[in-house]
């Protein structure tokens, strides 16, 4: 059974690959980075988002390195993201869906006290087509405007996490992103024999620290509680590449044919990150239930280079999140029911995403795109430790105040957690 759906799994992650530069995203992709994920698995989001004091024997913890330290089998997983997209502005609305490889991860116990993790997640997506049309004062085409934009930022990385007592664990995880983006603008108008058509191509890279602790305490009825810091360190992300700007017409058979090349100039800008720390508390019994709060901020990400000259009708401010959620296990031993076996998650997130938009045109009225998102999810168990996680998440981003848009999101996510029990056994001979 689980053969049959690694295999499943693997098809699945080659399609999303291979059809991710291309997919649809949100239409505020188009500014800065594009649509920027937080590092979670799919058993952390359908719980809120939390994670950063919760810990597992067999779950992988993207949020805090230390979490690593817990881990007693090898574990592999990955997770597949679907996303049903409704943006609307004051006037009309339209549906796009979205597929996307969500994470990659392997990790592994070292001894009995520590623990590591290697994996690829994606950074950030660029994804987007936006058509505007411009009538004259009698209901004529006058001009036609056309928005497009895909690529994106990922990430590698490797965590190690060390139980240094009973309580308390350490851990510290580097990685790099790269990645490139491509946005396109064209501008027709009529009466105007050729159109034009801006294009920019991007280049980005940069390194990443992160560091974390958490403390847990069994109590009286084998009640647990919980607390956890990490902290990712500031960074800066390089961006390299160039901008064009053509007159473009077509020829005697329909094709495009580029006129004139009006400009080509190499670019160059960079992000700088701050400091992002998060923090959370938690609650439970051990395989059984575990309820868990959490708060994560960071200061404005800044700008430099040419992303000054282009950042115009948008800007960072402060981000920060707050999460509730948890778990709850009926009997993980059961034989009588297979549903007591399985895990139920719920949470609730509430986002400031530090995004700014000025869509009154006079870049002066900037207005916060704020995140919203309620989830529930499964943990079906499989074979041995594997199981099978499921998530599902309505969520609203955004606002149709100041001309700007509202998006309803509907996340699907489904993911495999398959674990070995043989890694790192001696074989005996009888």
């Amino acid at each position: 059974m689980i053969k049959k759906l690694v295999s499943v799994f693997f098809l699945l992650t080659f399609v999303t690959l291979s059809a991710q530069r291309n997919s649809t995203s949100s239409p505020y992709s188009f500014f800065g980075l594009g649509e920027q994920f937080s590092p979670r698995t799919i058993e952390q989001s359908a719980m809120g988002g939390i994670g950063v004091a919760f810990n597992h024997y067999k779950y992988l913890n993207f949020t805090n390195p230390a979490a690593i330290a817990e881990i007693r089998y090898t574990t592999y997983t990955f997770g597949v993201l679907n996303t049903n997209l409704t943006i609307k502005d004051v006037n009309t609305s339209q549906s796009g869906n979205a597929t996307n490889l969500s994470y990659f991860a392997l990790a592994f116990p070292i001894g009995k006290k520590a623990g590591a993790s290697l994996g690829i997640q994606p950074v950030s997506s660029v994804g987007y087509g936006l058509n505007n049309t411009v009538l004259d004062a009698d209901g004529n085409f006058a001009e036609f405007s056309s928005f497009s934009g895909n690529g994106g930022v990922s990430r590698v990385y490797g965590t190690f996490g060390l139980k240094v007592t009973k309580e308390l664990s350490i851990g510290v995880e580097a990685g790099f992103s790269f990645g490139n983006t491509e946005n396109t603008i064209t501008e027709q108008r009529t009466g105007v024999t050729l159109f034009t058509e801006f294009n920019e191509e991007t280049q980005i890279r940069g390194g990443a620290v992160k560091v974390g602790a958490q403390y847990n305490k069994e109590l009286k009825n084998k009640l647990r509680i919980s607390a956890g810091a990490s902290a990712k360190l500031g960074n800066e992300l390089d961006v390299t590449g160039n901008e064009y700007l053509y007159s473009v017409g077509f020829n005697g058979n329909g094709v495009r044919v580029s006129r004139d090349t009006i400009l080509d100039n190499p670019v160059t800008g960079k992000y700088t990150l701050p400091l992002k720390i998060t923090l959370g508390a938690g609650v439970g019994k051990y395989d059984k239930w575990y309820v868990g709060v959490e708060y994560e901020g960071q200061d404005a990400i800044q700008t430099s280079g040419f992303l000054n000259n282009s950042s115009a009708a948008f800007r960072y401010g402060n981000s920060n999140r707050f999460s509730l959620g948890g778990f709850y296990l009926p009997k993980m031993n059961s034989i009588s029911s297979y549903w007591e076996r399985v895990t139920y998650r719920a949470g609730i997130r509430l986002e400031k995403t530090g995004l700014l938009v000025d869509g009154s045109g006079t870049n002066t009225n900037f207005t916060p795109i704020d995140d919203f998102g309620i989830s529930f999810g499964l943990g079906i168990p499989l074979k041995q430790l594997s199981t099978l996680n499921m998530g599902l998440e309505y969520g609203v981003r955004g606002t149709t105040d100041n001309n700007l848009i509202q998006e309803n999101y509907f996340n699907f996510r489904l993911g495999l957690s398959l674990t070995d029990v043989n890694w790192f056994k001696k074989r005996k001979i009888d």
